[in-house]
This record gives C-alpha cells, structure tokens and sequence, in this order.
C-alpha cells in the first residue's frame, strides 16, 4: 500500500480549524471528502499541525495511506477538482512507508502578518492584523532574542491548552517590515496552543512601550499566561511551512521521539 505526503493551502475564514468537529466544516472533513470520491471509498488522514479556526495555510501537509494505485497527478488535480475553492492540494509525493505527518514533523514555521494602518484596509483585514498605532519594531526585536532556544512556554499558551509538556525549542524568530507591513517569522520543532499568536500579542505590547522589551525571559520563568501579551487575531496567521529530515525519512531511525 502506497503512502502519500500532501500538501495543502488554505483559506482558514470559513474553516473551524484542521480537524474534524462537530461544530462546522474543517479542512480534514472537506479534504477527506474529496478524497473519498476520488477513491470510491473512506479515506482517513493525519494533518501535521492543528491549525485553529481562521487561521491560514500555504505549506499544511497531510499523510494518507492510498485505497487506491493512482498516478501522482490525480492527487493533484484530480483532487483538487473535488475540493472547495478555499482548500488546494499544492504537491503530492510518495511517501517512506508509515509516514505520519504529525510524528515524524521536525519542525514548522508560521507567520503573522500586522499591519500599522491608520484607517481599515478592506483587501488586508482578512489576511493581517490592523494596527491603528505605530510599533517601535526595534523594541520589538530587542526583545525577540529571549524567546530563542528552549524554555517553558507556559506563559505563552492557550488557557486550555491540552498539552502535557510545555517545553518547546525556537530555533528562529524574525521580525520584518516592508512600508507598513510587518510580519513576525517563528520557526520551533513544536507549537503549544495559540503559542505564536501570543508571541505576536505580547511582542505588540513592547512595540507599543506597554512591556519593556527586556522582561520577557522573566515573563517565561514566571509561567504565568494571565501575565503576557493578549492573543493575536487568527486571521493574520499561517502555517507556511512543515520541515522533515531529507527523503522524509523516519526521524526515530536517528532521534527518540
């Protein structure tokens, strides 16, 4: 049986997240749909990351195990032929035997796009988010530094986030500016819940002198999440990119999981 690595770009504003659930249509539900039909059968798949409601994709990737021997370009366009306008299988590839998307993922990387704009921008609302006043990006970037490496980042997660370790690495966080674009760039082997958009609220915080830009490393020792930035808007946040080792290789042939 034939393994497959897909990878999909979406438009989040309609979907209630990656995975399936009872409470409106996501992007498992309507990528499982097409592929059904184009199987003739159920076809169950494991998305990489959990992207939550409103929140956009260019680089998601999704494993499958295929019903069916098809040649590389039925999952492509034929597929896409059968989902929604808002979802697209980008590049489909033969995968290693038992490629998982999520466990055997090394790593991924998001952006969140903020806008400094003194009036609403109707054709970016839905793709930043709009800020009304100025940002001192270099307080931002001074403070960036101590989120890099490995820390708790409790502080920095959802209230209910259900993960059992807190720990995660940054391997990479940026902060670029283009006219009155700003987007915030963080790479980490794994992300806890709402993790970077939390990032992104309190880095806005220092960038508008509310949080000096030097109390972040105290912010993670104290992992307290009521003391840390507000949660940045969904929309202005995607999903660009899903790393694994070369060949897609099984990291636990090198790696403990």
């Amino acid at each position: 049986m034939t393994f497959l690595k897909l990878t999909l770009e979406y438009d989040g504003k309609s979907f209630v997240g990656w995975q399936l659930q009872p409470n409106g249509r996501s992007v498992q539900e309507e990528l499982e749909k097409g592929l059904a039909r184009l199987c003739g059968e159920p076809v169950r798949v494991t998305g990489a990351g959990r992207t939550d409601a409103g929140v956009h994709a260019r680089g998601q990737v999704a494993s499958l195990r295929a019903p069916r021997e098809l040649p590389l370009k039925a999952w492509t366009a034929g597929l896409n032929a059968l989902l929604p306008d808002d979802m697209a299988c980008i590049r489909a590839e033969i995968a290693p035997e038992g490629f998982d998307a999520r466990r055997w993922a090394r790593g991924k990387r998001y952006t969140h796009a903020i806008l400094q704009t003194a009036v609403r921008s109707p054709l970016e609302r839905g793709r930043a988010w709009e800020i009304r006043r100025p940002l001192d990006i270099e307080a931002m970037r001074r403070a960036a530094p101590a989120l890099l490496g490995t820390h708790d980042f409790s502080a920095l997660r959802a209230a209910d986030c259900p993960a059992r370790t807190t720990v995660r690495e940054i391997r990479k966080l940026e902060i670029l500016q283009s006219g009155q674009r700003i987007d915030v760039i963080v790479e980490a082997t794994a992300f806890l819940k709402h993790m970077v958009r939390n990032i992104v609220g309190t880095l806005v915080e220092v960038g508008h002198g509310r949080r000096d830009a030097r109390s972040l490393a105290a912010l993670l020792e104290g992992r307290d999440r009521t003391r840390a930035g507000p949660t940045a808007p969904a929309h202005g946040l995607v999903l660009d990119e899903v790393s694994y080792l070369p060949g897609n290789a099984d990291p636990r042939q090198d790696f403990e999981d």
